[in-house]
C-alpha cells in the first residue's frame, strides 16, 4: 500500500469531466495528491462555493496544476477519540453532549466510531460504526465509558488512525478530546506524528483541562492538529457551551471544505511540503486556506525514483 496522501485515482476521468465527482480513492491508473482544504475569512467564518480557479497549490515551492476539485458535502469517516481516564470523570457528561451535537450537525451519511482510552485502549475493532443520523446508538456507546485510571493517549490515537483508514467514506477525520497528557502509552508522540503524516486523516483536537491540571499538555494537541491540517480548540472548562460550539464548528468545516488533488511532481519517497493559496472573488478581503503541511511521496514499484 503506498504511503502518504498519494492516492490512486483516475486522472483521465477527473480531467475529462466538467463536473468533478468527489474522490473515491479507488485504485485505477494514476495517482493524485489529495488535500482537504478549509477556507476562512478574516473573521474566521468558513467560505464555501469558491470556484476552482481561485486556488493555487505549491509542492515544495513549485506551482502545480489542479486535477481534482470538489466542494461537495462529501461523507466522512469520523472517529471520536475520548480520554476516559479518572481525571475526565467530571467532564464526561459535557463531552457526551458535545459529541451528540457534532453528530446532529454532520452529514447524515457520515460514519462515526468511538475510541476510549485510559490505562488501555478500548478496542475500536469491537465497536459498532454508526451513521451520524443514529444518535441513539452513538449515545449508548458514549455512555458506556467509565472514567478511571491513567492516560494512554498515544496508544488511543494509533488505534484510531488504524480504524479510520478502514472506514468506507472518502474523507477521514479524528476528533480528540483530552487534556493532552500521556502517562501510560507504549507508543510515543513521534510515533503518532509519523503515522499521522503517512495517512490522509485530519485530526482536530479539543483540550479540556483546568489551569492546575498537572497532566495538561496543550502543545501536544497543537502539534497533532498542525501535522494533519486540523485545528486545536481550547474551550474554557467553566463553559460547557464553548465545547459544544467548537464541536459544531468542526462539523461545519467538514461539510463546507474543499477537496483538491494534483499529480505529484516527483516519486522520490521524500517528504513534500504543500501550500494552498486562495484569492477571494468579491469584497470578502483576504482569505486563509488551511490544509496538511505536506505528504510523503510514493516511490516507483522498482524502488528507483
Amino acid at each position: 500500500m503506498r504511503s502518504g496522501l498519494v492516492l490512486a485515482m483516475s486522472f483521465a476521468a477527473a480531467v475529462g469531466t466538467a463536473q468533478i465527482q468527489p474522490p473515491s480513492f479507488v485504485s485505477t491508473s494514476a495517482e493524485l495528491v489529495v488535500l482537504p482544504v478549509a477556507v476562512s475569512d478574516k473573521h474566521g467564518n468558513f467560505v464555501p462555493d469558491l470556484p476552482r480557479d481561485r486556488f493555487t497549490v505549491y509542492d515544495n515551492g513549485r506551482q502545480q496544476q489542479v486535477s481534482l476539485f470538489s466542494n461537495d458535502d462529501t461523507a466522512v469517516t469520523v472517529g471520536l477519540v475520548i480520554d476516559s481516564s479518572g481525571s475526565m470523570g467530571p467532564k464526561l457528561p459535557e463531552v457526551i453532549i458535545a459529541a451528540l451535537t457534532f453528530a446532529r450537525r454532520s452529514n447524515p451519511q457520515d460514519e462515526l466510531f468511538t475510541v476510549a482510552f485510559n490505562d488501555t485502549v478500548r478496542d475500536p475493532g469491537t465497536e459498532r460504526t454508526v451513521a451520524a443520523s443514529d444518535a441513539t446508538a452513538l449515545e449508548l456507546g458514549l455512555r458506556s465509558f467509565r472514567p478511571q485510571g491513567r492516560t494512554a493517549l498515544y496508544d488511543g490515537l494509533i488505534a484510531a488512525l488504524d480504524r479510520a483508514e478502514r472506514g468506507t467514506r472518502p474523507r477521514k477525520a479524528l476528533i480528540l478530546i483530552s487534556d493532552g497528557g500521556d502517562n501510560a502509552s507504549r507508543w510515543t508522540l513521534n510515533d503518532v506524528l509519523g503515522r499521522a503524516r503517512r495517512s490522509n486523516v485530519t485530526i482536530f483536537t479539543v483540550g479540556l483541562f483546568d489551569n492546575d491540571d498537572p497532566d495538561r499538555n496543550p502543545g501536544v494537541l497543537k502539534s497533532l492538529a498542525q501535522a494533519t491540517g486540523g485545528e486545536r480548540f481550547l474551550p474554557p472548562t467553566a463553559s460547557p457551551a464553548a465545547l459544544v460550539r467548537d464541536c459544531e464548528r468542526i462539523a461545519r468545516e467538514l461539510r463546507t471544505g474543499y477537496t483538491i488533488g494534483y499529480v505529484p511532481p516527483d516519486r522520490d519517497g521524500g517528504y513534500h511540503r504543500v501550500r494552498v493559496e486562495v484569492v477571494a472573488s468579491d469584497n470578502r478581503g483576504k482569505l486563509q486556506a488551511r490544509t496538511r503541511p505536506g505528504y510523503f511521496a510514493a516511490v516507483p514499484a522498482t524502488g528507483r525514483p
